[in-house]
């Protein structure tokens, strides 16, 4: 899930995960004269996303067109349009509607490849877009690779292995040139696109420490079983500080703690998050402070920090607000147009939290 960046809209791009039917992408906002979210369009996928995220906004008003990027199976560019403009075909005649109140139309459709010119292509986890220039898109792979993405001419711009084993997640930093990366390798490297001979290993993960180990009982256990307590656990979500890109949050599977690095600092967290009660499932860093964080968990909990507080053995394990849904939270999103709102889904349900 995630917010539009677009100044005075309330929308949200969703992606469901369901494996007994046709997954979707949904967009949804709410009104003035609708007090609750209502759905704009939907479109059916084969396959779920991985990710979705709407393109920074760059002003231009309703100039600027409302496009979003999912991947999944391949990186998928789409255009949210009104109604009027969506159902129109290429010689411009206007097609029928089913009445919703704007269209999603597909833009784009991006293939993953490690060689060129191969017939398979490997499915992509996640992407990021770039702030400087919204027209660069980066994605990683199961294959180990980062691709950078020119989304004006469809074409990659480079693509390099970042990890000896999967890449779950990537983003960018402030800038267009450094991006970080993390995977099944239990590493967290830094990359610069000027200069890609070499790269920064900021963390690499060790066991999950017992106090932050979900029993048994609970988490979501790779392949199914339970991990050793020696087994060294993939980084499986990051998220960039871009008011302050010192610092960068990510968690391992099967922990309940958040750890927050320095880039300035390599190895060692700085602080740990230890507020959450069962698997840590999503982070994300408030869009308007270099100091405050949002992280959510399969103990139904959303958890806002502040991180400048004084920790106690370099952790926190008193958030400054905390809300609790009626099922585990699997998303979280701060919007960045809204900053006063943080969306949640969990089970079934989305909700928008004021905070």
């Amino acid at each position: 899930m995630n917010w539009c960046q677009r100044p005075g809209s309330f929308r949200m791009g969703l992606g469901s995960f369901v494996t007994d039917r046709p997954n979707k992408i949904t967009i949804i906002e709410r009104t003035e004269q609708d007090p609750d979210f209502v759905m704009m369009d939907d479109v059916e996928q084969s396959h779920p996303s991985t990710k979705l995220l709407w393109a920074p906004y760059k002003g231009g008003g309703n100039a600027t067109p409302d496009v979003f990027a999912t991947t999944g199976d391949f990186l998928k560019i789409w255009e949210l349009r009104p109604r009027e403009d969506a159902g129109r075909d290429h010689y411009g005649r206007r097609l029928p509607t089913a009445g919703s109140r704007s269209s999603i139309v597909p833009i784009t459709v991006l293939k993953n490849q490690r060689r060129p010119n191969s017939a398979g292509h490997a499915p992509i986890t996640s992407m990021d877009w770039n702030e400087t220039d919204t027209n660069m898109v980066i994605t990683c792979s199961v294959d180990t690779t980062c691709t950078v993405w020119d989304i004006s001419t469809q074409q990659a711009k480079t693509q390099l292995i970042a990890h000896d084993r999967e890449v779950y997640d990537v983003a960018f930093s402030r800038g267009s040139d450094v991006f970080a990366s993390v995977g099944a390798d239990g590493s967290l490297r830094m990359f610069d696109l000027r200069n890609l001979e070499h790269s920064t290993i900021l963390y690499e993960a060790g066991p999950v420490p017992p106090e932050a180990r979900v029993p048994p009982s609970g988490g979501n256990h790779l392949g199914g079983q339970p991990a050793s307590g020696t087994d060294i656990l993939p980084l499986l979500r990051l998220s960039w500080n871009k008011q302050d890109p010192n610092y960068i949050a990510t968690f391992q599977t099967d922990s309940t703690a958040v750890l927050i690095m320095d880039v300035r600092v390599p190895a060692i967290p700085v602080t740990e998050l230890r507020g959450h009660g069962s698997v840590v499932t999503a982070i994300g860093w408030a869009p308007h402070s270099s100091s405050h964080i949002c992280t959510a968990a399969d103990d139904k909990q959303a958890l806002v920090w502040d991180i400048s507080q004084p920790a106690t053995e370099k952790r926190l394990q008193d958030p400054i607000l905390a809300y609790s849904a009626e099922a585990a939270i699997n998303q979280m999103s701060w919007s960045a147009s809204a900053p006063d709102w943080v969306g949640i889904s969990c089970g079934l349900t989305v909700q928008a939290l004021r905070v």
